[in-house]
């Protein structure tokens, strides 16, 4: 008899009605709910009657199989939020054929509890007839079930990964996979064989809703490959998840001083110092004066926040305008989290806050608005966040995803960058169709404007007027030191990348060394827009030219996309220490060297002083006078002559035109 669930069930009259008993006390473990057995019963009957997949899942596993079959061992799976990832690794534990007799086994690993749980529900109504069992907590597993879904945490515990044989295992299915290459989970692939490809390894598959082909994490540490991705806005098109409609509030909040995380402070932001800068009575208000102007109609908005304090504070703030706000954080005893959930999910209140509880592997399909009341520097935290209200349900037309916007200066990942925006870009009840049509159209005005300027500045006629809007500049020094085109890339990267033209930019690396990033001119609309090139130094005196031949690096189709491959290159090639934007060395004074540099392009009278500028600006200024600042001052001077020729050749037209018209009336004198 297979083994049943480590969990002091009692066998029943029969093998077949044993394990049904089984999955069902699983089931009834794991929700604590007090569902009739019969009902149970007849919920196992139907899905041991087979699962219609949608289309995408069915062409997902194929996807998965077919990569198997050539071979490759470490897979990933990119679908969204809501789009039934569970569904899809549960179907796969009995698609996928064992490696041998005995490697027959399934290990379903997840981080957190909630997610243990859904997986072992799901696993437990498809597959009555195998055994099933929990790592959880004070729940150990024998190490020899059919299905063994465990939490990172308690399978890393004490020795208990040991009594997991590599060889008896065909398949290992990591959820919410975008944590994978953190240590814990690193440790359990390396027990299972799996720290890199090996043909007696278990199989790998990892689904996730925010893997991107250019992460700045190192997925190929545990990934060789991601066979299948199908994005959230693909699947609203299809109507597989509900429509969306974005607006952008700004907030004012100053997150110029909140202290971040990381390596030369690049990551996300310091909880505590983010709380103190957002957890204000005005800012909070804000918040609610937002939901009634927006909002005030929908029936179950879940709103995030940074953390206890903050939840504590803005469900007050809600409660003093007369809304019933409730609130559900990581300290809620289970029971009275459970029966706010099923309150809520019953539109018994309008309004639930939470601070990191529902941003993974939650499952409340009657959510129509999600308030994002934290400011992220996580692309990841924020599709995770406004994923949460894309689940189709009866009740709702669409999910309102209202972003509190802060300044965009420190980095911000918001709504709008999604969808290849600038961050402080303020959109108004949007769809997701609508941003993409925004985006296309911001991009055709830039390419316009670059033509235009690239036509009147080589003095071509093309028969053609443009209306061409610049910055005026009074001087290279002026060009050289403004920094408005880096606050945009610098948003979303953590590295000193410096805008030297307008859909050009740089990121110096050691000795001279650097990367490109450009856009591509005349591309179609299937074709990439961004690609990346590296420009080697090469030691003097070995050729002719400084540098080696440019050699291409990627090539994307969004400039988020872009940005993060180059990041991710950078990281893997070049010191920190010189590519970092936010390095302490970078707040330092000039040195005076910089400084005997760039006086060169100020009046002898006003020279820049050690005081003036930092050695981080100082070094963003060089790099963009190396890299053709002068001769894009000298085209912008250009177009604006030309312009100003053409203005007072238009003045003196009109002029001739009024003295050479006839009209009735009496002659001056």
């Amino acid at each position: 008899m297979k083994r049943l669930l480590a969990a002091g069930l009692r066998p029943g009259v029969s093998l077949r009605r044993t394990r049904i008993v089984s999955s069902l006390c699983l089931q009834r473990r794991i929700s604590g709910a007090t569902t009739l057995l019969a009902q149970e019963a007849q919920d196992v009957s139907q899905s041991s009657q087979g699962l219609k997949l949608r289309d995408y899942q069915e062409e997902c596993i194929q996807s998965v199989l077919q990569s198997l079959e050539q071979g490759h061992k470490r897979l990933g799976i990119s679908l969204a939020t809501g789009s039934g990832k569970t569904v899809i690794f549960t179907q796969l534990i009995g698609r996928v054929k064992p490696r041998s007799e005995t490697a027959t086994q399934t290990l379903i690993l997840a981080h957190r509890r909630e997610l243990v749980e859904q997986a072992a529900r799901h696993c437990s109504k498809t597959y009555p007839d195998k055994s099933i069992e929990l790592e959880l907590g004070k729940l150990s597993a024998s190490g020899t079930a059919d299905i063994t879904v465990a939490s990172l945490q308690s399978i890393l515990s004490k020795d208990r990964l040991l009594k997991f044989d590599p060889k008896r295992f065909k398949l290992v299915l990591v959820d919410e996979a975008h944590h994978i290459v953190a240590p814990g989970y690193l440790k359990v692939l390396e027990h299972l064989g799996l720290k890199t490809k090996q043909p007696d390894s278990p199989h790998l598959v990892g689904v996730s809703a925010t893997f991107s082909r250019f992460d700045g994490l190192r997925l190929g540490a545990a990934i060789d490959e991601i066979v299948y991705h199908k994005d959230y806005v693909d699947m609203i098109g299809e109507k597989w998840l509900s429509d969306v409609v974005f607006t952008t509030v700004e907030s004012k909040a100053d997150l110029s001083k909140v202290k971040r995380r990381g390596k030369g402070g690049s990551g996300e932001f310091d909880t505590d110092s983010l709380s103190r800068a957002v957890n204000t009575v005005e800012l909070n208000d804000v918040v609610v004066r937002a939901w009634f102007a927006k909002a005030a109609g929908r029936k179950s908005t879940l709103v995030f926040c940074v953390d206890l304090n903050h939840v504590a504070a803005l469900t007050q703030r809600f409660r003093h305008y007369g809304v019933d706000a409730r609130f559900v954080t990581g300290d809620t005893p289970t029971r009275d989290r459970a029966e706010r959930l099923d309150a809520f999910k019953n539109g018994e209140f309008p309004v639930l806050i939470n601070c990191g509880v529902f941003t993974e592997g939650t499952d409340i399909p009657n959510i129509d608005c999600i308030i994002l009341a934290r400011p992220t520097r996580s692309r990841n935290l924020l599709i995770q966040m406004i994923g949460r209200g894309m689940r189709l349900h009866s009740g709702k037309q669409n999910c309102h995803i209202i972003d509190m916007v802060a300044g965009l200066e420190t980095g911000i990942v918001t709504t709008p960058t999604l969808f290849g925006l600038d961050p402080n870009e303020l959109v108004n009840e949007t769809s997701a169709e609508g941003m993409h049509e925004l985006r296309n159209r911001k991009e055709a005005e830039r390419a316009r404007e670059a033509l235009a300027r690239q036509h009147m500045a080589a003095g071509e006629s093309t028969g053609h007027s443009y209306s061409v809007t610049f910055t005026e500049y009074d001087s290279v020094f002026d060009l050289i030191a403004d920094t408005s085109g880096e606050r945009h890339i610098r948003s979303i990267s953590q590295h000193a990348w410096v805008q030297v033209a307008a859909d050009r930019f740089i990121l110096n690396g050691l000795g001279g060394t650097y990367l490109k990033l450009e856009k591509v001119p005349d591309a179609g609309p299937e074709d990439p827009q961004f690609r990346a090139w590296e420009v080697r130094a090469l030691p003097p005196g070995v050729a002719k030219s400084p540098y080696a031949a440019p050699r291409q690096i990627l090539s994307a189709a969004t400039f988020a996309d872009a940005v993060h491959g180059c990041d991710k290159y950078a990281s893997e090639n070049y010191p920190f220490f010189i590519i970092g934007a936010r390095l302490p060395w970078r707040k330092a004074p000039a040195t005076e060297e910089q400084l005997k540099f760039l006086n060169k392009f100020r009046p002898a009278d006003d020279p820049l002083r050690p005081e003036d500028i930092t050695k981080g600006r100082a070094t963003d200024m060089i790099v963009k006078i190396k890299h053709g600042a002068r001769g894009r001052f000298a085209s912008i001077e250009a177009l604006k002559r030309k312009q100003q020729k053409s203005a007072m050749a238009d003045e003196l037209f009109r002029a001739r035109k009024l003295n050479e018209a006839v009209s009735v009336g009496p002659l001056s004198a």
